[in-house]
This record gives C-alpha cells, structure tokens and sequence, in this order.
C-alpha cells in the first residue's frame, strides 16, 4: 500500500522493478486488448532508466463503422524510452515515446521537473510534451496529413496532516493541423432519407483542464480518495468528472478496492447527429465523443503481494482491476434503430474494462 510520502511524491529513484499489464476493452461493438511490459533500472544513485512495450489489438464493429463502411481489424504498437535524474530534491525526466498503426504515426518528446520543499511537505511539478502526428488512409495511399500536439502542466501535492494529502494539477493542451478521423461521415437529410460526406474539423484547437484530488488514511492502513476534474476548450467541450474510492487491505498481503467515477459532457459547437443539408456549415463533425453524454464507472480491483521468492527477487505482487462502464448519449442518434429519419433512439452501450497486472521488484 502507498505511504504518505510516496503518494506525495517525494524526490527519490523510481524502483527498481518489471511491470506485465494485459488489458481488454470490450463495449459498443469494439474489442481492445494486448499486453504492456515496463522495466526500470537504476544506473547508480542518481539516474533511472525506463523502457516500455506497448500493443494495442483492435476489433471495431461500433455503429460509427456498421452504419458507413466495414468491421476493421488493426494493430497498434507503442516503445517508449525514459530517463529520470535526481539531485539532491530535484528530479528531471525525458521521455520519447514511438507509437504505429497502419494509419497512423506518432512520435512525442517529453521533459518533466519536479522539485521537493518545505522539509518534503510540498512538492512541485512541471512537464512540457512535444506530439507530431503522421495521418494516413489504408484505402487511399495518396492521402497523407499531419499535425502536432503541445501539452503543459504543473502540479502541486501538499501533505497537510499525517493522514491527508492534497494534490492540484493545471493542464493544457494546443493541437493543430488535421485533427479529425479520416474515415468518419457526417450525415445531413436528402429526400426523405439521409446522405453521408465527410466531416470537417477545424485546424486547431485549444483545451484547459485543472483537477483537485485528496487522499485520506484511515486507521487500519484503508484509505479513501476523491476528485474533480474540469475541462473545457475552444471547440465549446465543457466537462466535469467526479470520482471517489476506497483501499482496504486484509491481512498483510491482500489490497481490496472499490471506486466510482462519473463524466459529464457538452457537445462541440460544430457537432450535430444530423444537418440539414450537404456542406450545410464550414466544420462539421459526427464523433459521439464529440457529442453531449455522460458515463458512469464502476470499479473493482484486488491485489497480492508475495516476499522473496528466490534471491534475484526483492518481492512481487499481482493484481486484477474490472471497470464496468456505461455511456448514455443525449443526441447521437442509433442509427441501426429502425425508425424515420432524426427520430431515432439515443444510443447508449455498456463496455468492460479489465486489467491484469503483474509486478516484481529487484
């Protein structure tokens, strides 16, 4: 279980330690799963390397797809590579992070600064992180765009008692270039039925968002949490997420947890589930997660920690986190609903998340 002082970050090495996470999404017709595997490594006393490996396997039959084109099948694979250096109360981090797909490239720079004071009571961050993006169609080998992604953020956690921590964070982020999906369609009335074209974002985009969290022991070593986090952008996005949960360990080995998370968000200025004609505004998008909806998640989680089991081993741990999520959509419209035009049903879906997570330290 997290102490007081790691949970407020307190300058020192990451551990020494290899992490094998498999996860799954599966919900709204996408299945989502693969393995990801970081190992750190400490070179001397002042200086922790990271290497990551990251694979994404997608199924996606989600009524985006049904609805306009073809169930599709693709793989996404991430490395990352990061260094963190510590002096004295000041640690430095970069990072490099290379993500594929077949219709999509990454690459991100980032740097990151954290100082302790006030005799390790407050601790203060700040990171900055650099994104260029290479967009492709698998079905047009002409087409090709680009954009880029800067991300700021600073952070304060304060320990204020021995049992309470609080921790504030300030984000935002500048995206330009082509910042919409290739493939998705808008669609706008024709007839008496409906017609499909292309969406059209604009070049960029702006978004803020700053998050409150507490954490608070309680006897016996559980402890509760809680936050709020607030976004907005120049899209007109405005959205609010709550949550909670609970850490209860049982003897000395076991972690139990519960948490509940709820998301509430407004519609983008230029999203409509249906315009009234073709090209009828400049930008026009159709993303359900552009659109007004809220989630509600619910999460389990259990975790075991084991001693020693041969000497190359310090110890190890495993754990298993099940998210059951539900989204409701207030005017993106199910189109396989077999009603007239505009008159469809909200749509809504349920999606599992699950998480199995390995750890052992050396």
């Amino acid at each position: 279980m997290l102490s007081l002082s790691e949970l407020a970050a307190a300058a020192v090495l990451p551990e020494e330690r290899a992490d094998l996470l498999y996860h799954r999404y599966d919900g709204g017709g996408a299945e989502i799963d693969g393995p990801s595997l970081l190992v750190r490594k400490n070179l001397g006393d002042s200086v922790s390397l990271g290497l990551n490996h990251y694979v994404d396997n997608v199924t996606s039959a989600s009524i985006d797809v049904v609805v306009s084109a073809s169930e599709y099948t693709e793989q996404r694979e991430e490395n990352g590579i990061s260094l963190d250096y510590l002096r004295q109360k000041t640690t430095v981090s970069l990072g490099y992070t290379v993500s594929t797909e077949n219709d999509f490239d990454a690459n991100t720079l980032g740097l990151g600064i954290s100082q302790d004071m006030f005799g390790d009571l407050t601790t203060i961050s700040m990171s900055f992180a650099l994104g260029n993006n290479t967009i492709t169609r698998s079905d047009d080998p002409v087409f090709e765009r680009e954009s880029e992604v800067r991300s700021y953020r600073l952070g304060i956690s304060q320990i204020l008692t021995k049992n309470l921590v609080l921790a504030a964070t300030y984000e935002t982020i500048s995206d330009e270039g082509y910042l919409n999906n290739p493939y998705r369609q808008v669609r706008y009335i024709s007839g008496t039925g409906f017609s499909f074209e292309g969406e059209n974002y604009p070049r960029t985009r702006t978004s803020t968002a700053i998050a409150l969290r507490a954490n608070y022991f309680l006897p016996q070593r559980s402890a509760i949490h809680g936050g709020v986090r607030v976004f907005d952008d120049t899209w007109d996005i405005e959205a609010v997420t709550y949550e909670v949960g609970y850490k209860m360990p049982y003897g000395d080995q076991w972690i139990f947890e519960a948490s509940y998370r709820f998301h509430d968000q407004s519609s983008a200025s230029f999203y409509s589930d249906l315009f009234p004609s073709s090209e009828a505004t400049e930008f026009r998008a159709r993303d359900k997660e552009l659109s007004t909806f809220t989630s509600s998640t619910i999460g389990l989680g259990a975790s075991w920690e084991f001693g020693r089991a041969w000497s190359a081993i310090e110890r190890g741990g495993v754990s298993l986190q099940v998210d059951w999520i539900n989204f409701d959509y207030d005017d993106f419209r199910d189109l396989t609903d077999n009603a007239p035009t505009g008159e469809e049903s909200a749509y809504s879906f349920d999606a599992t998340v699950t998480r199995f997570f390995t750890s052992i330290w050396f």
